[in-house]
């Protein structure tokens, strides 16, 4: 397992992380270590989903225009 330190962390940001750990009745530690693994795992999730919804663009793309009007269409 590795460790990480953490310099010059704001102390508002401290407070409520604390506040945090409280209400979810874990410790600081194990609070932030589950922020940290949460948001590695949002962003990835997140990434996926952006490109799964994705425009495709390119030469045989047909414009915004086309694409607003479909969409209009379907309603």
């Amino acid at each position: 397992m590795a460790t990480l330190t953490i310099r010059n962390f704001d102390d508002a940001a401290y407070e409520r992380l604390k506040r945090d750990a409280r209400a979810n009745h874990r410790s600081l530690e194990a609070e932030a270590r589950a922020r940290l693994e949460g948001s590695a795992s949002s962003r990835a999730e997140l990434l996926d989903q952006l490109r799964a919804v994705r425009i495709p663009t390119g030469p045989d793309y047909e414009g915004s225009v086309a694409l607003i009007r479909s969409v209009r269409d379907e309603e």
